[in-house]
């Protein structure tokens, strides 16, 4: 007896039998085809067999089972008969072989370039696909696409059957060439998937129940254009179906099922099991991007079974009917989504490459470090002549803090030479290419001057915009800011801006958008008035016109979630909130703690980040914090502070930041690290 008949839910792959054809077996196409195994092509073919050959022919004719011998017991046969027999070559023994109908092919070289058909989501050798377009692999593929009818394409994805040779192609021999290809491919993605990093997990919290229990919303991986799949995510959306493990099956080995996506929150998707209805009790939350989601069709591809779940495996007989029905219209991931995936998390810096980065202990300078770990585009750096490998600073690939050596020196900036400023052996320059662009200025006319006040971002401070002055013009764009009443004499706490940054704003700026501007330190004019300011200073708004007026449309909301860097620790990822929005302005809360760490975030900052992302990337991700430790952590900062002081500006933060004395409790094993870094 078959597998089937031992377990009645359990839907097989169709297994061919490739033998060398004889004139008899070439005359009995259909049987063989009855005889090829049990599964999904017998009850397939229960929805033509009661249908007369006319009736079939003629539902051909329009494009809805053309070129899938699994759905028609005619098609094999009448298609092998107009072949002609082709000699079979021979091969040599090194390269892996193919064979069908008694014919041997090699895998193709992979030089040729691939492409994947839009209607069957086949994926072959681009020079076999049809057209000049190449979006299709054959005629049939071309006309049953723009046809009304999906049902070919699903039951093609479900039973992983490629288009039979009725279907003409360009080339000779494309069906096995497009084969051996798709093997070859899914064969290298195997080999070239990276060894994901574990997800370092946090006791006690879940993004998924997070998400539900508290009816919150996540923003949407679009939003996010530099993280993995972030400017790929337009097709993955509420309704779409796709291939997961079952768990609700006694078996021993690792089964699958469809399920739909149920609700979307950044990478976690809410997903029920095909069948379930409205039965949300086996409803689970998964990463969308984890290496157990799959298109709809790549068990059959791969040879994994697909097993109806136990608790409704009694609700129809004919669960392979069901589901062509059901996913007629449906949605499922493109057939290239787990490559797009792999693809998109690698990343160009490598370790040991060299750059040029803030200094945290002096903003007004860079210094040069040394790429020591990358995770998920974020990279570790370690300050030259730090032997311990103690002193380092984080940041993303993209941020406007690192810039290629020679840098500072081109524009203008203040740099700290070292006496390890030549390579070490094994370590290379990181190229100016792989650094985010700045957009050109014309620096020429009227343009920003020593003296000028503008608004700014407290970069010690972020929660705060206040009163600053530029206080050196550099090259290609670039500013010294200073925060007005809190400087230091030599200027060292001074910070670079780019004149198009979104971190700095025209005089009036928070006024017009109703946001509490910080005073300079001391000044007792209260409300501030910046006419009366400019007056007494004695000096002059920065132009309107010199400022960055883009506004994209971002998609974020008030009140979605999301994985956001402490700015002020940044080693940090933290659960946070969207809670304002002003033009391109995001503020950040983080969940758990007090609005005075909010920060002031741009909406394109690659310190933010999807919900989940950390769980992708294995990146520690810190939980809202508790009640209890939250005031135990911010009593002793209440208690540094002096009564008298009134000042919500500069506020350098001291060694006890509170999140870090958190995350510190969990990670012993990184206690080493624990040193403020200030930005």
């Amino acid at each position: 007896p078959h597998y089937a008949s031992r377990y009645a839910n359990f839907v097989d792959i169709p297994q061919r039998r490739f033998e060398k054809p004889t004139g008899a077996a070439r005359a009995a196409g259909a049987e063989r085809e009855a005889e090829a195994g049990p599964g999904l092509m017998d009850n397939t073919r229960d929805l033509t067999e009661h249908s007369p050959r006319s009736e079939r022919k003629r539902r051909d004719s329009f494009g809805m089972f053309d070129g899938y011998d699994s759905c028609s017991e005619d098609s094999s046969s009448s298609s092998s008969s107009d072949e002609s027999e082709e000699e079979v070559t021979s091969i040599p023994a090194s390269l892996p072989l193919i064979k069908t109908n008694g014919q041997v092919y090699t895998y193709p070289d992979g030089k040729s370039g691939m492409a994947t058909c839009e209607m069957c989501g086949m994926v072959g050798v681009r020079d076999a696909f049809y057209s000049k377009t190449k979006r299709f692999c054959s005629v049939s593929c071309s006309r049953s696409y723009s046809s009304n009818s999906k049902k070919a394409s699903i039951l093609a994805r479900l039973q992983g059957k490629p288009p039979t040779k009725k279907a003409k192609v360009l080339q000779k021999q494309p069906l096995v060439a497009k084969l051996a290809a798709y093997a070859q491919y899914q064969a290298s993605l195997q080999q070239n998937q990276p060894k994901s990093k574990a997800a370092v997990t946090v006791e006690g919290f879940d993004w998924g129940q997070y998400v539900w229990s508290n009816k919150f919303t996540g923003a949407p991986v679009s939003c996010f254009k530099h993280v993995p799949m972030g400017t790929h995510w337009a097709d993955i959306v509420e309704g779409v179906r796709v291939e997961v493990p079952n768990t609700d099956c006694n078996l021993p080995t690792k089964v699958f099922w469809i399920a739909g996506i149920i609700k979307l929150a950044g990478y976690k998707a809410l997903l029920r099991y095909e069948g379930f209805d409205n039965d949300s009790s086996l409803d689970f939350w998964c990463n969308i991007c984890g290496s157990d989601v799959h298109p709809v069709g790549w068990c059959a591809t791969s040879g994994k079974p697909l097993v109806t779940p136990r608790s409704i495996q009694h609700k129809y007989t004919n669960w392979k009917a069901f589901l062509v029905k059901r996913l007629t219209g449906a949605k499922t991931l493109p057939p290239d989504f787990c490559s797009k995936v792999v693809e998109s998390m690698q990343y160009p810096f490598k370790t040991a490459m060299r750059v040029e980065v803030v200094d945290k202990t002096h903003l007004c300078r860079t210094r040069i470090a040394v790429v020591e770990s990358i995770v998920g585009g974020r990279l570790r750096l370690i300050y030259e002549e730090c032997d311990d490998g103690t002193d380092d600073f984080w940041c993303h690939m993209l941020s406007p803090l690192i810039h290629p050596i020679g840098w500072s020196r081109s524009i203008g900036h203040r740099f700290k030479r070292t006496d390890g400023s030549k390579k070490q052996e094994g370590q290379c320059d990181a190229t100016p290419q792989l650094f985010a662009k700045v957009k050109d200025v014309d620096q020429t006319g009227d343009w920003y001057q020593e003296g000028m006040k503008l608004e700014a971002i407290d970069p010690l401070n972020l929660s705060a915009i206040c009163v600053a002055t530029v206080r050196k013009v550099l090259a290609d764009g670039y500013l010294m800011i200073g925060i007005d009443g809190s400087e230091a004499a030599d200027g060292s706490d001074w910070f670079c801006y780019h004149s198009t940054s979104p971190s700095v704003f025209p005089v009036g700026f928070c006024e017009i958008n109703k946001i509490e501007l910080t005073p300079p330190r001391g000044y007792t004019k209260i409300p501030f008035k910046w006419f009366d300011y400019l007056r007494e200073a004695g000096s002059v708004a920065a132009p309107v016109k010199l400022f960055n007026k883009e506004i994209p449309n971002h998609g974020f909301r008030v009140g979605m979630k999301l994985e956001a860097v402490d700015l002020m620790e940044p080693r940090l990822v933290c659960v946070a909130t969207v809670t304002r929005i002003v033009h391109r302005l995001l503020r950040i809360h983080f969940d758990g703690w007090e609005d005075e760490y909010d920060q002031w975030v741009d909406c394109e900052s690659p310190d933010l980040y999807p919900v989940g992302w950390c769980e992708l990337t294995g990146y520690q991700l810190q939980p809202p914090a508790s009640q209890s430790s939250r005031e135990n952590q911010t009593n002793v900062m209440k208690k540094k502070k002096a009564k008298s002081s009134q000042y919500k500006g500069h506020k350098k933060r001291e060694h006890g930041h509170p999140r870090m004395q958190q995350a510190g409790e969990r990670e012993t094993s990184s206690s080493k690290h624990r040193d403020i870094i200030i930005w």
